[in-house]
């Protein structure tokens, strides 16, 4: 009896699940969604190598909009507060390019691993970019 219900029960989920999906032709749309932007980066992440403690650095990670629609950033948050971003604010038209910069300042030696979040209207809404590098103290009396 245990299994008959839970057979029953199963089949109606699974048949609300898939009752739920509107296939992308009954919208008039193919199957990738074309109305979104698309970043092509020149690189996501980069290494600054070794670097002097209390001399921030900066990294512009550059794109192009290879998608047909204008690219819009909405939003460029870091992972914390050591890292400062500044990115292009109108949007970038189809085939245009445009950057995020990222300026870390470089407080405490150590290894780091830093991502920038940039939000935009591209099909996943979000995009991670990365810094890392290693942060060499700087020498006392010098």
């Amino acid at each position: 009896m245990k299994k008959l219900l839970f057979i029953a029960v199963f089949a109606v989920l699974a048949g609300a699940a898939t009752a739920q999906q509107i296939p992308a032709t009954t919208l008039g749309k193919s199957e990738v969604q074309t109305d979104v932007a698309v970043f092509t980066w020149d690189n996501t992440t980069h290494d600054f190598g070794k670097i002097k403690q209390g001399v921030p650095v900066t990294h512009e990670f550059k794109f192009t909009n290879t998608g047909k629609t204008p690219l819009v950033i909405t939003n460029v948050q870091a992972s914390c507060g050591c890292t400062t971003p500044a990115w292009t604010k109108e949007p970038v038209m189809p085939g245009g390019q445009g950057f995020i910069k990222a300026t870390f300042n470089a407080a405490t030696p150590n290894g780091f691993n830093k991502t920038i979040t940039v939000t935009a209207n591209i099909e996943a809404g979000f995009v991670q970019l990365t810094i890392k590098g290693e942060v060499i103290p700087t020498e006392v009396g010098k």
